[in-house]
């Protein structure tokens, strides 16, 4: 019994989840304090949380393809430029003590949820792409320190990526998005393989988290209701301060 309520709230989290990246951004900011609360020690929960984040990533990287969306080798770069930064990340957290570790991933949830409840709105209508020579060089430099980032935690870093395509490299946010969930996918895969490789991947949690994920993404993605994108970051908000008070304060 207890280990089916245990599916049953990592599917239900997933599929929030879900909803939140594909509305809002920032599922990791309900899935990882989930897994943690659920008796996982934070490194592995932190390795755990990859698997959903890589096959939603990888589902929604096709489903553009298949639209011919992309920005490809653009997109390549940057990832393998990330991959880089993602696996000194990973590597730091894998090495942080538990306390240290929920403590600053408390302050990070806060920080990060704000930012997606309150980010400013992007009114860019066209841009040209600045994807090549410099633009493309500076990208890169950016993107090694946002894969260290990834690769840290993770949690909220959709939010800092769209920002920077659309306002340094001026895509379109279709492409922003199709261009974001390509090169997540290829860093998350090396963090993955790290967290795994340290023995901190919990792999049967991370498939039920990653079917709820996949359901959530799935649905929301289709029969998305545009008023309900503020109850989402509201309740967003609200969870975020809950659960940064419980890792700070009741994390033992």
């Amino acid at each position: 019994m207890e280990a089916f309520r245990e599916i049953i709230i990592l599917i239900i989290s997933g599929f929030i989840a879900g909803v939140i990246n594909t509305l809002a951004g920032g599922g990791s900011l309900i899935t990882l304090p989930i897994l943690i609360f659920l008796g996982l020690p934070p490194t592995v929960a932190n390795g755990t949380n990859r698997i959903g984040i890589l096959i939603q990533s990888i589902s929604g990287g096709l489903g553009y393809k298949s639209k011919g969306v992309g920005s490809f080798p653009f997109s390549i770069y940057l990832g393998i430029s990330a991959l880089i930064g993602s696996l000194i990340g990973a590597q730091i957290a894998i090495d942080l003590k538990a306390d240290l570790f929920n403590k600053i991933l408390a302050i990070i949830i806060v920080i990060a949820g704000f930012l997606i409840v309150f980010k400013p709105k992007n009114n860019i209508k066209s841009s040209n792409e600045l994807i090549m020579g410099k633009h493309l060089y500076i990208s890169c430099l950016v993107f090694f320190f946002i894969g260290i980032y990834g690769g840290f935690i993770n949690a909220g870093i959709g939010i800092i990526i769209m920002l920077f395509l659309t306002r340094y490299n001026g895509l379109s946010l279709i492409k922003t998005n199709a261009t974001k969930v390509t090169l997540v996918a290829i860093y998350t895969s090396a963090a993955l393989a790290l967290f795994a490789y340290n023995d901190k991947v919990d792999w049967l949690m991370g498939l039920w988290l990653s079917l709820g994920m996949f359901c959530g993404g799935w649905f929301s993605s289709r029969y998305s209701v545009v008023k309900g994108e503020k109850l989402i970051k509201l309740t967003l908000l609200v969870m975020v301060v809950v659960m940064s008070i419980k890792l700070w304060f009741f994390n033992n």
